[in-house]
């Protein structure tokens, strides 16, 4: 189920034994049930069935995760994960929502307040960059 209901009609489906590599970009709302090897960016909500497995950063104005994503979340009206889903990656939201046996291993933003979101998401980002340049 979808966090906000004002955005009901889904746009997009990659259905279930289905298998995309490659990065998708779309306007609206979108279901995936089968295989993504590649970033995904949504304009509106996506969901992701139990068979879903991503592997790829998603960004989304909110996202529920039913199946595995490998890779970061940006979703800043909020993240629902299902039971039994699993994310190996960092979530940035301003609303958590995590149903029982959940695996979410990563760096996780979830703040309400607009501010503390936004000076949140640039320290973490900045912790990042100033890795990056540390390893090279």
């Amino acid at each position: 189920m979808a966090l906000f209901n004002e955005d009901i009609s889904i746009n997009s489906i990659l259905g279930n034994g289905s298998a995309i590599k490659g990065n998708i970009k779309v306007d609206g709302f979108i279901r995936i049930d089968g295989d993504l090897d590649g970033d995904l960016a949504a304009t509106g909500n996506v969901i992701l069935g139990d068979n879903a497995r991503i592997r790829g950063n998603i960004t989304a104005r909110s996202i529920t995760v039913g199946g595995m994503v490998y890779g970061n979340i940006i979703a800043p009206e909020g993240v629902h994960l299902l039971s039994k889903s699993m994310v190996l990656g960092n979530v940035q939201t301003k609303r958590l929502q995590a149903d029982d046996d959940v695996i979410l291993h990563g760096h996780c933003i979830s703040l309400k307040d607009e501010k503390e979101y936004a000076d949140s998401v640039i320290a973490w980002e900045n912790k990042q960059a100033i890795g990056t340049v540390w390893k090279a």
